[in-house]
């Protein structure tokens, strides 16, 4: 946990049981005020568990959350009135247009038309959805159908913001767009909770759990994980990255080798030491190769090499 005082969500040993399964066991973290905090991890590490518990609609077994001072295990509907939880699966109204959404959900939270109207206006701009606010919810993308999402969840302007995995299956055009209104909500004082499967969005982030099995194996910022990261990242440039994966599994001081683009990464023990080896090993075996290098590590890169490495919760 980060424990420093200006902390706006502290989650304390969550445990939350299905049946037999774990989904999450022992969970601690905190997020700062004004940050952009990532839950990051595999399908099945406890990311939208942990969410649910976070917005109140699922009590945990053990542990406890603290929400902008609110007790939310004691008392989840105060809780609610902090923050807004978009799911994977936003509640939109298909068969009405966006600014009929935009309009329900303002309703719900009692926020006047003036403001909605101002609110609405700048989200929609923001996320270049303007000239369709006439247009019925079911005729839209899936990215603008997300972006439409979150401007619901935002029209009453919340402290903190619960988004679970909101881009999965958007189109890259629109996860930039995104992004771009994140940053904006943050400059503006909103706190951002978020995960995500997508590990290349982890580096967008202020700071990373990385989640395993319903544990929380480092927590960090990107730049200071990177820097912890067991070995030395190896980028094997080659034609035949499927052919140098098969070579060099298993070689002395490589611990885990990855088919990345047009080539290989590989974590080892001494870079300086592997790479010669590496050399040899692909020309004995004929495999093509252009150029092996020492990279710089992605947040994938870093998460598979704490898992190879030991797999313990921090």
């Amino acid at each position: 946990m980060n424990g420093q005082a200006d902390s706006i969500v502290a989650a304390d040993a969550l445990t939350k049981r299905f049946a037999d399964i774990a989904a999450v066991d022992g969970l601690s973290f905190t997020v700062d005020r004004g940050e952009i905090f990532g839950l990051v991890g595999p399908d099945g590490a406890g990311k939208t568990t942990t969410m649910r518990m976070l917005a109140g609609v699922l009590p945990p077994d053990t542990g406890s959350i603290v929400i902008d001072g609110v007790d939310v295990v004691a008392d989840p509907e105060d809780g609610k009135q902090h923050i807004s939880y978009m799911p994977q699966r936003f509640g939109l109204y298909e068969d009405l247009t966006v600014d009929e959404n935009i309009r329900f959900y303002a309703d719900l939270f009692e926020v006047a038309a003036g403001v909605r109207e101002d609110r609405a206006r700048r989200l929609l701009a923001a996320s270049g959805m303007s000239q369709f606010r006439s247009r019925l919810v079911g005729q839209l993308s899936g990215g603008m159908k997300q972006k439409l999402g979150l401007t619901c969840a935002l029209v009453h302007t919340p402290k903190i913001l619960l988004l679970d995995e909101p881009t999965t299956g958007v189109d890259p055009v629109s996860r930039r767009d995104f992004w771009r209104i994140l940053y904006g909500l943050r400059e503006e004082g909103v706190t951002i909770l978020i995960t995500t499967a997508y590990l290349d969005e982890a580096e967008r982030c202020n700071r990373l759990a990385l989640l395993h099995g319903g544990r929380v194996l480092y927590c960090d910022t990107p730049t200071a994980l990177k820097e912890r990261m067991p070995g030395a990242l190896v980028v094997i440039s080659s034609p035949s990255g499927r052919e140098v994966r098969r070579t060099i599994a298993g070689l002395g001081g490589v611990s885990n080798v990855m088919l990345v683009g047009d080539g290989v990464h590989a974590v080892v023990d001494d870079a300086q030491l592997r790479i010669p080896e590496l050399r040899e090993a692909l020309g004995r075996a004929n495999v093509p190769f252009t150029d092996i290098v020492i990279g710089e590590p992605s947040i994938e890169d870093v998460f598979v090499a704490f898992l190879e490495n030991d797999g313990a919760a921090q």
